[in-house]
């Protein structure tokens, strides 16, 4: 949601609804009108191109299409993607995808046939922005209390009562150089998700050099597994509006020489709201088994990689049995009095976690009601986390590695052991701290080299 590293000329013209396409770059709207007797499937697969509005159901082979403008699906109608196809986006018009309340999209790839969105440009010339992204909105709750409009200029609500929504399936695929900016602090993540209820599937997802957060939940509380968070421009992974889910099986690995301006680069960037009310449901992640790889100090880091995880403006929250390393600034931190406040009396917890930071392992910010040591203290007594001086004595294989990482746990590792999920619900039971024991869920389907793969 912050300052994009790159800009782009072109305008964005928005419509007066959301049943209308947005075109970027010399906008023209399209309805997506299609000749009679001719269905929006057949229309896509003779076309190679998805664009326009989808208002009834389409079933796509596998195949390589072009994304072509801002598509929305409406009316209840439901998208289906099958396991191996790669949407690219238009380069002049480029695409975002945005699924509107009671609509679905199935993109179910396979660990041997992910589906892929990406740039449409060549291998060597894909930047960050050269398309929008997907935009997720259910029913499920918020703590908003209108009807919230979600953020990248498409002009489409989100959220209700409906705590089960189902908003489809997005599993094994990946998300690449997304990140268009519609107006200021107004941009469009990997995957945004606005109100997506528990019905709805996310599991094995990484997305890949976005030019803002890799995935930002807005209220709602569906539960995901397996997220992998690759050199985000701004936050990994942000909570906002009174998200109230489960995530288990993390990985957030930033690049040394890419970050945004501002307060950007955090692993985690959290908050009840933007002006910090207390509205309710207050927004409370549940998370555990993340893996959080900052740059370490690598020659060339960027000053504004920030901290590991930044709690902010009355949240709340649980992160357990995670790896805190290599974060620039601070590893484990949070600010605010009603943020302290929930920390200090339990509501929010941090616990079985591993934490390292090259500047400080434990900062609190903008509270007077508890400090950086006693944060550490309990976080090391009670809370039975360990800190470290170096990110290597955590012991994972080769976890700063850019092209070929490797984040499993070496033979004696503290990661090994120590995960404890009392009084958790909902997770799986693991002994190991960290997204992986000895089994690499990774393998397969995600991909570190985004800018020369071949599509």
């Amino acid at each position: 949601m912050k300052q994009l590293l790159w800009s782009f000329a072109a305008a964005l013209t928005l419509g007066f609804t959301a049943c209308i396409k947005v075109d970027i770059d010399d906008s023209t709207n399209n309805t997506g009108t299609t000749p009679v007797g001719t269905s929006l499937q057949d229309k896509f697969i003779s076309a190679k191109t998805i664009s326009g509005v989808i208002n009834e159901n389409v079933e796509l082979p596998k195949g390589r299409y072009v994304l072509k403008g801002y598509v929305y699906i409406n009316n209840r109608a439901r998208l289906t993607l099958a396991a191996g196809s790669v949407i690219v986006s238009d380069t002049i018009q480029k695409g975002a995808l945005i699924i509107e309340q009671n609509s679905r999209l199935i993109a179910d790839g396979t660990s041997s046939e992910p589906i892929i969105f990406t740039s449409g440009k060549k291998p060597g010339e894909r930047k960050p922005g050269d398309w929008g992204g997907i935009i997720l909105l259910g029913n499920a709750p918020t703590n908003r209390t209108t009807t919230p409009i979600i953020e990248g200029g498409v002009n489409a609500v989100y959220g209700g009562s409906i705590a089960n929504d189902n908003s489809g399936i997005i599993r094994y695929v990946r998300i690449e150089f997304a990140g268009i900016a519609a107006d200021p602090n107004s941009e469009i993540n990997g995957l945004t998700l606005g109100g997506v209820g528990n019905g709805t599937v996310i599991e094995n997802v990484q997305v890949s050099y976005g030019n803002d957060d890799a995935y930002e939940f807005f209220g709602g509380n569906v539960n995901c597994k397996n997220l992998i968070a690759f050199a985000t421009a701004d936050d990994d992974f942000d909570f906002d509006f009174g998200y109230n889910g489960r995530i288990q099986f993390a990985v957030s690995l930033r690049d040394p020489k890419f970050v945004d301006g501002g307060d950007a680069g955090n692993g985690i960037e959290c908050d009840n709201d933007g002006t910090g009310t207390v509205s309710s449901p207050r927004t409370r992640p549940q998370l555990s088994n993340f893996t959080f790889v900052g740059p370490n100090g690598a020659d060339g880091t960027l000053a504004n990689h920030n901290f590991t995880t930044r709690f902010r403006r009355s949240t709340q929250f649980s992160l357990t049995n995670s790896i805190l390393i290599g974060y620039q600034k601070a590893g484990f931190q949070f600010e605010s009095d009603s943020t302290a406040a929930a920390y200090i009396d339990g509501r929010s917890r941090f616990r079985h976690n591993l934490v390292n930071a090259v500047v400080e392992p434990y900062k609190v910010s903008s509270t007077s009601l508890i400090n950086a040591a006693t944060v550490q203290a309990k976080a090391e007594g009670v809370d039975s986390c360990k800190t470290y001086a170096s990110a290597n004595d955590v012991m994972l294989e080769n976890p700063f590695n850019l092209t070929a990482p490797n984040f499993l746990p070496k033979a004696g590792s503290p990661a090994l052991a120590g995960a404890s999920f009392y009084g958790l619900t909902g997770f799986t039971t693991t002994t190991y701290i960290g997204a992986f024991g000895t089994t690499n869920w990774m393998a397969g389907w995600t991909s570190f080299t985004p800018q020369t793969n071949v599509y």
